[in-house]
């Protein structure tokens, strides 16, 4: 059985797939697992299995209909028993349907481009099934024939670098200076404008972090993020990253800090499914629906009446004001 996983975006999204992903792989019937990335994402597919084929589609380039007729019929030559959208959006359907097999897609009730349910087969979900993870792996089920009347367990995401394509980078902490302390990433970026946390809260959070004998890393992920990061660390003493890391980087960033403190995020995300602890705060979006959960993983709540509305934007915003910095120093006092 040849499978298509089509989930063109974003950092984080991608990563609440690896479980159905693992579900595809290590299903017997299934010979071979291809996905279909944007191309500003394909960064992420390293940490992929290395036996998933990559393809790559440049919808945001010069020539987005050339590149997406490009895929499309290299796509359709390869005959797919079943491709599976699990991005919900009109052009990943339209693209998943272009490939000429049958499609499985998001429940209806689920998309946000209600639309995109005509060219797929939309896959009705469970109640209990509220986590997007959950829910990637009910339409892999149906996809491949298995039974899912029952909900769908909840499976955290996870990465083993020696089976994906990143290289290790022994040589990044010495190189940044850290080997010789611990330190906690401080992720600021938000994505969203309503998932960012005010400057004092940020500067109150790091200032903490002498006290558990650790410092401040300010990651950052564009040139906006980074003047931020650079701002931050030179007002309580911490440290920013001096540039866009890698993947294979980023990898051992991750795993060498005691914590990540930041919102839902790709690199929150990432590092939670590299087994680091990390430590989240929620307003806009949902612990429910999209945090990393298990033992090793916080969520600070912000809880206001008016939420979770899943806005990128909003004339009222009040979310992320509620969330105390000394919550997320608590916990950082705890590990």
């Amino acid at each position: 059985m040849k499978v298509l996983v089509v989930r063109l975006s974003a950092f984080g999204d991608i990563i609440h797939c690896l479980p159905a992903l693992d579900d595809l792989l290590i299903n017997p019937d299934v010979s071979e697992v291809h996905w279909l990335v944007d191309e500003r994402y394909a960064f992420v597919s390293e940490i992929f299995p290395a036996r998933v084929q990559i393809h790559r589609v440049a919808l945001k380039g010069r020539n987005p209909l050339q590149s997406a007729w490009q895929v499309i019929r290299r796509l359709r030559a390869i005959r797919f028993d079943a491709v599976i959208d699990l991005q919900g959006l009109i052009k990943s359907s339209m693209l998943a349907r272009a490939c000429g097999s049958p499609v499985y897609g998001i429940d209806k009730r689920e998309l946000r481009e209600k639309i995109s349910a005509l060219l797929t087969t939309p896959v009705p979900f469970h109640a209990e099934e509220r986590h997007v993870v959950q829910q990637y792996r009910h339409v892999v089920a149906e996809a491949c024939h298995q039974d899912a009347s029952l909900p769908i367990p909840y499976k955290p995401p996870h990465i083993d670098l020696q089976q994906t394509h990143c290289s290790a980078n022994a040589d990044l902490l010495a190189e940044l200076g850290l080997s010789q302390r611990g330190y906690v990433i401080l992720h600021t970026a938000g994505g969203w404008a309503t998932k960012q946390l005010p400057t004092a809260t940020w500067l109150n959070i790091a200032r903490s972090l002498p006290e558990v004998a650790a410092t401040a890393v300010f990651s950052w992920g564009n040139d906006a993020e980074r003047m931020q990061a650079q701002s931050l660390a030179a007002a309580c003493g911490g440290f920013a990253l001096p540039e866009r890391l890698s993947m294979s980087s980023l990898c051992a960033l991750l795993t060498g800090a005691r914590a990540v403190v930041g919102a839902d995020t790709g690199l929150l995300h990432l590092a939670a499914a590299l087994d680091t602890p990390t430590v989240t705060f929620w307003g806009p979006s949902a612990s429910w629906r999209s945090a990393p959960i298990g033992d090793k993983h916080w969520h600070v709540e912000s809880n206001p009446d008016c939420g979770p509305c899943f806005k990128r934007t909003c004339d009222q915003f009040i979310c992320m004001d509620r969330i105390r910095p000394d919550a997320i120093v608590k916990v950082l006092h705890e590990l």
